[in-house]
């Protein structure tokens, strides 16, 4: 029973956790190696500018990447 109880609980937490954010603007602050998905013009259509953060003194890494339709939707951006 516990363990019934306790897959319960994970998979309510894990859900929402499961789809990604697409952001309108890339994030001033960005943490090392936190990763950000932007939706830029820079980006032909289709695909997303994926930022990932650095440590101080090297620049972020960006890059043009396709996200399937389980990962994200354009649709549900939040600014």
């Amino acid at each position: 029973m516990r363990i019934l109880v306790a897959m319960l609980i994970v998979s309510a937490v894990a859900l929402p956790c499961s789809g990604r954010t697409i952001l309108k603007s890339e994030p001033l602050v960005l943490a090392p190696y936190e990763v950000a998905y932007v939706q830029d013009m820079s980006c032909p259509a289709g695909k997303v500018l994926k930022v990932t953060g650095s440590i101080r003194g090297l620049h972020r890494k960006r890059e043009c990447v396709a996200l399937s339709g389980d990962q994200a939707s354009l649709a549900v951006a939040v600014p």
